[in-house]
């Protein structure tokens, strides 16, 4: 069973949207996160962001920037920047992008669900990372930024989404990067009820996208049964912001890789041992964006070559027994960058770089041309295979996925 509840979410005042909701605080260093504030001193980048009220080079995990959140969180409330739902609801969060629609329904996910497995993960995360969320959430006393969970087609909820959306919604506007975002409250009783029963039937939800946020909500969580001994699993604390999209509206692009060198060996060396592993097709200027899996794109500096995996037909078989090994960024670890360019660990190795399908296979040529030896061009990884690792209690290799669009902060605040 899956508790995901409705909550009392602090949110934009109508026509105020736009001006706050602000791309995670993960996607920016703190100097483009300076430059995206310019002329929005309203954006949410301000609370997830704190450091940028401080002279640069000040310590950005400092006590007094996560206090300095805080101050501007709730001092955006009193200025009526953000107003408080009347009681608890769900909503529903629409995002648009290149003609493409996903909706999820915003509301509190468990943090008992997170402990005993039902929401289910595929990466492992870093203590130092936690820490800075838990910090932020705990000055806060609000999760500002949601999880991107996932869960398996259910009907109810596709009958209810589509009912619900075909109202008039509650925002509607289009973010500065093009993508369109319009949401919608749920605060009809029974449309409440038919909500948490969907998901108390579901086995299982995945995480998409935020691990590091989740397990640092799920901390301070913890902590805040310590510091409260008698509660009784009803208290906000125990509860964490989530945004629950179907699996078959969600969009994965290709998370590529970059090499500085090519480990010692010439390019016809290298050439030569990749014929070895792959069949190898040199393609010239024309780039190449793997149509399935198996196949790759590669880029040097002399053009584009095709590369087919020569053991792909095993795939099936492997997806049986270790779901982990018919990935393709398993498949050219194991057969190009650990074999051939001596990159043993993804995670540490600094000759290996990671550019986000976003960004484009331009990316990667000027990459080659700029810093680097060869680039690869990936399939990307599947919605089913991210179940598929996640319900066998495995992890993926680092850099598997990339989701878009991102969820934007500030648009829903659980307060606790």
């Amino acid at each position: 069973m899956a508790k995901i509840r409705p909550f009392q979410a602090w949110k934009p005042a109508k026509g105020r949207e736009r001006d706050v909701a602000a791309l995670p605080y993960d996607v920016y260093s703190s100097m483009e996160a300076r430059e995206a504030v310019k002329g929005h001193p309203d954006s949410f980048l301000h609370v997830d962001r704190p450091e940028l009220f401080f002279e640069p080079g000040h310590d950005m995990y400092a006590p007094e920037v996560y206090e300095h959140a805080r101050t501007l969180l709730w001092d955006m409330a009193k200025r009526g920047v953000f107003v408080k739902e009347e009681r608890p609801c769900y909503y529903l969060y629409r995002q648009t992008m290149n003609g493409h629609s996903q909706t999820g329904i915003v509301g509190c996910a468990a943090v008992d669900d997170y402990i005993n497995g039902v929401i289910k993960k595929h990466e492992n995360t870093r203590a130092e990372k936690e820490e800075d969320r838990i910090r932020h959430v705990t000055a806060c006393g609000a999760q500002t930024g949601p999880i991107f969970l996932a869960y398996r087609r259910n009907a109810v909820l596709s009958e209810l989404i589509a009912r619900s959306t075909a109202l008039p919604p509650a925002y509607d506007f289009v973010s500065e990067d093009g993508i369109g975002h319009t949401g919608w409250i749920i605060d009809d009783e029974q449309d409440i009820r038919m909500i948490g029963e969907a998901f108390d039937a579901m086995d299982a939800i995945y995480i998409a996208d935020g691990h590091h946020r989740c397990a640092s909500a799920v901390k301070v969580g913890l902590s805040k049964r310590a510091e409260h001994p008698g509660y009784d699993g009803s208290e906000e604390f125990n509860y964490f912001l989530s945004v629950l999209f179907p699996d078959e509206e969600l969009t994965i692009l290709d998370y590529n890789r970059v090499v500085k060198d090519l480990g010692g060996l010439t390019k016809e060396e290298f050439l030569a041992r990749l014929k070895e592993r792959f069949i190898v097709e040199f393609t010239g200027s024309a780039q190449v964006k793997p149509g399935q899996k198996g196949t790759f794109g590669m880029v040097m500096k002399d053009g584009w070559y095709c590369l087919t995996s020569r053991r792909m037909d095993k795939t099936e078989e492997a997806v049986g027994e270790d779901p982990v090994e018919a990935l393709d960024v398993s498949v050219l670890q194991k057969d190009c960058l650990e074999p051939i360019l001596g990159i043993l660990d993804p995670k540490t190795d600094k000759r290996i770089d990671f550019v986000g399908g976003i960004r484009g296979l331009s990316e990667l040529e000027r990459r080659v041309n700029e810093d680097c030896a060869v680039a690869f061009a990936m399939y990307p990884t599947s919605i089913g295979e991210l179940f598929a690792v996640a319900d066998k209690g495995l992890l993926m290799p680092p850099k598997s996925t990339w989701f878009e669009p991102k969820l934007r902060s500030g648009l829903y605040i659980h307060e606790f």
